[in-house]
């Protein structure tokens, strides 16, 4: 299972002059098992805090964050986070790079190698699997971090605008193969993007955080069919709706 329940959660950081910032305030909301969400909303609304939180790399200050009922008070390998950069070891390669937490995890060199093929195979990058960081593109990059994610086994996989840095061709393409991803490992996703296109594209549900202090604006299922079309009406209608709510709070 992969459920994710967030309860009253606020979150506030000291500035180095001795002032504070509330980054969210009083947020709750409940993730089912193999959900894909997305989080959209103005910059600095706190998306990334939030995720960062359900990782467990931050602490709120009152509320709580569960998985299948256990409190988050640590990271651990039920929550695979991958972020906008990239994030690889340069002295190994892709192979080694994506073994190299389960070999942090105890696991021997061949059952860490046998699980690393399969989601060396899953991202399509057989080919290179000897090859290093420096060799591969923006894209081909970025498939290693998730496959590196993916092959801990996580309940949930953490994403923080993950194709942010690439070009929209590569990026439209990653999009479909994440789908692909997730509809085999069958994984609950939460993703952070600054793009309504990419979130309605992803998406079964879409959550709009207001401008600083982050609370949650509206939660918007997405009954969109897969494969999506992305010029469909249907699609276009979801995308002004999410616009217009972006709009209002940067008006505010």
């Amino acid at each position: 299972m992969g459920e994710v329940k967030v309860s009253g959660v606020s979150l506030e950081f000291e500035k180095e002059n001795g002032e504070s910032t509330l980054a969210l305030d009083n947020v709750s909301l409940e993730i089912k098992d193999k959900e894909f969400v997305c989080f959209i909303g103005p910059s600095g609304c706190g998306k990334t805090t939030l995720l960062r939180t359900i990782a467990g790399l931050e602490f709120p200050d009152s509320g709580e964050i569960t998985l299948d009922g256990e409190k988050i008070t640590v990271p651990d390998s039920k929550r695979g986070m991958v972020f906008q950069e990239y994030s690889l070891f340069p002295w190994r390669t892709v192979i080694q790079n994506i073994t190299f937490g389960l070999q942090m995890k105890g696991l021997s060199k061949s059952e860490s190698l046998e699980k690393g093929e399969k989601y060396l195979k899953l991202v399509g990058l057989e080919q290179f699997r000897n090859s290093y960081p420096y060799e591969l593109s923006g894209g081909m990059r970025q498939r290693v971090a998730i496959a590196r994610a993916l092959a801990n086994e996580p309940k949930v996989l953490l994403m923080d605008e993950p194709f942010g840095a690439l070009d929209a061709q590569t990026r439209n393409t990653l999009q479909n193969e994440l789908l692909d991803v997730w509809a085999k490992d069958q994984i609950t996703i939460i993703f952070v993007t600054h793009s309504v296109d990419e979130a309605v594209f992803l998406a079964d549900k879409i959550v709009v955080m207001t401008a600083r202090p982050g609370k949650i604006k509206k939660v918007m299922n997405v009954e969109l069919p897969r494969p999506r079309d992305r010029t469909s009406s249907e699609a276009n209608e979801l995308r002004h709706k999410l616009l217009r709510m972006l709009a209002e709070e940067r008006r505010d």
